[in-house]
Parts: structure tokens; C-alpha cells; sequence
């Protein structure tokens, strides 16, 4: 079978383009967290670790440049060691859906907002609605299946950032996966690509994420992504993912051979159940890559409700 040898694309780095107007109350909000933070004498970085959220986010909501969930303002104001009341601020710069909140959440024990915060990651997951998980556009697969061009493609169809999740890891790490892998080992590795993960759905409500083809094997990190994102499945033919990856330079790990063409079928097969659990699946190898990414976009515009 001859294998459809797409041309590599190098993503340039994740960009939010251009911020949304800021609103009042996300200004004030910002505000409040700073003097709050400052009275407590807290360095940025020392709230985002107690909180659990990325310093990024943290700066976005300091100047009212990113919108914020319930959950992770409960965790900040955890952080912050003061109510959530107290920190939502001024009620004269709050919209009427805000203020009824805090009237509520100001009558409950810290206890009663525990057990809030519970039933929230229950119902929603740790992202929030439905509609903020459908908007989060992850790309899974073997290496070789399409990810990084249709990725990019689709992302500039629909006006989302692109993310290629394994340049963010090596960001954070300061060095290439294989460098990450040989000097700290693999489960390092595995807490970079939380992290990465975790700044993506934290910062991008709308986005493209072209996510590494082991991703689900393992279980904590792949469960967040199919909580916060939408996930397609990728999927190709052995022969396909073989002469993609060799037509990108890469011949190291296919050498051609029948060794190698069997090593690559027993990880499809292994790997299957993993990526059968996505949302959506696309086959990039039932013409050129001009028809595979007329397939995704059809399929993702249909899930999204968007008129083709």
C-alpha cells in the first residue's frame, strides 16, 4: 500500500491573539486579588502554587485579561486565605448573576463550600460546562496521523490558537522530550506534560491542541484531557503512519523493515482502546490530506453546531 507522505509543518509558537475588551468587573476582580495578595505579602508565584493554578492564569486574572471559573477563584481565595465573598470585592462593579452568587456563598461555612466544590467537579469537571469542554479541540493519535498540519488548518478555520502540547513540554523543561526522557526518566516526563496540559485548559477556552501520541497511556493525564476537551481520534493505517513520520526526516524509529512495521501495529493495537474513547474519530488515510482535512473540519463544525 502506498503511504500518504504529508509534507511537515512547524507550528509557530501558541499565540491567544488579540485579548478580548477588559470588562469591569474583571478588572476590579484583578485588582482586588493583587491588594489582597499584597497584604498577605505573597509573591505571584507563591499564590499560583497554593492555589494549584499556572502563574499565567493567575496574571491574566490579576489584569482582568482572562475569564475565571467559580472553582478556581474558590482556590485562589483558599490561597489568599480569605472568603470568596471578600474577594469578589466591590457589589457596585459585580453584574446582577455575580452579586446573587456572592450573597450566597457568603451565608456558607467553609465547610458548606467544600462540599460545593465537590459537587461542582462532579457535575462539570475541573474546567466547568459542557460547552467550555466542546470548545477545547484536542487531537489525539499515533505519530504520523495528521495532528500538527490538520491541527493548524483547523484551527485557523475555526479562529483558535494551535497548540502542539509536546513544543510546550520541552519549553517547560528547557530541552527536546528525548533529552527530558534520557536525563530524568519517564515519569518527569509525564509531569511536564500536566503541567503543559494544564496551562493549555487553564489559559485557552477556545483552542486547537495537537496533543503526543502516548498521551493516554497515561491514565491521570488523559482522563484531564477527555474532562476539559473535545478529543478526536486521529487515525491511520500502520503503512501511513510509517511514511509519514519517515517523509518529516525521522527514520529512526522506522527502519523500514518488518520489524519495525510489526512494532508499530502491536502500539496501534495496544494504544486502540485508549483512542477509541474520544469524542469523535476521523480516518486520515482514506485519500490525500486535502480530503482528511475536509473530513475533521466537517465533523468538528457538525459537533460544534457551526454552519459549514
Amino acid at each position: 500500500m502506498e503511504s500518504k507522505q504529508w509534507p511537515d509543518v512547524t507550528p509557530e509558537a501558541g499565540d491567544r491573539g488579540e485579548e478580548a475588551g477588559r470588562n469591569p468587573f474583571l478588572m476590579s476582580l484583578g485588582e482586588r486579588v493583587r491588594t489582597l495578595r499584597s497584604r498577605k505579602g505573597m509573591t505571584r508565584r507563591a499564590v499560583a502554587l497554593a492555589a494549584e493554578v499556572s502563574e499565567r492564569h493567575l496574571a491574566n486574572l490579576e489584569y482582568g485579561t482572562g475569564n475565571v471559573s467559580v472553582l478556581v477563584l474558590l482556590q485562589v481565595a483558599q490561597a489568599l486565605q480569605c472568603s470568596l465573598a471578600e474577594l469578589l470585592g466591590d457589589v457596585t462593579t459585580t453584574s446582577p448573576e455575580w452579586l446573587l452568587l456572592r450573597e450566597l456563598l457568603s451565608k456558607r461555612s467553609e465547610a458548606d463550600l467544600r462540599r460545593a466544590r465537590v459537587q461542582l467537579v462532579e457535575m462539570f469537571g475541573e474546567g466547568g460546562s459542557l460547552q467550555e469542554r466542546k470548545a477545547r479541540i484536542a487531537l489525539i493519535g499515533l505519530r504520523g496521523a495528521g495532528k500538527t498540519s490538520l491541527g493548524q488548518r483547523l484551527a485557523k478555520d475555526l479562529g483558535y490558537p494551535f497548540i502542539e502540547l509536546s513544543r510546550q513540554i520541552e519549553q517547560f523543561a528547557g530541552c527536546q522530550i528525548s533529552e527530558i526522557h534520557n536525563l530524568y526518566g519517564a515519569n518527569a516526563y509525564r509531569r511536564y506534560e500536566r503541567r503543559a496540559l494544564e496551562e493549555a485548559i487553564q489559559i485557552y477556552p477556545e483552542v486547537v491542541i495537537a496533543t503526543p501520541g502516548g498521551l493516554v497511556s497515561d491514565s491521570s493525564n488523559f482522563n484531564l484531557l477527555l474532562s476539559h476537551c473535545t478529543t478526536v481520534w486521529l487515525q491511520a493505517d500502520a503503512q501511513d503512519h510509517m511514511g509519514r513520520v519517515a517523509a518529516q526526516g525521522d527514520l529512526r524509529p522506522m527502519a523500514a523493515s518488518r520489524e519495525a512495521m510489526e512494532d508499530l501495529k502491536r502500539i496501534l493495537e495496544g494504544r486502540s482502546a485508549f483512542y477509541s474513547k474520544a469524542d469523535l474519530t476521523v480516518n486520515t488515510s482514506v485519500g490525500s490530506e486535502d480530503q482528511a482535512y475536509t473530513g475533521l473540519r466537517n465533523v468538528v463544525r457538525q459537533y460544534l453546531g457551526l454552519t459549514s
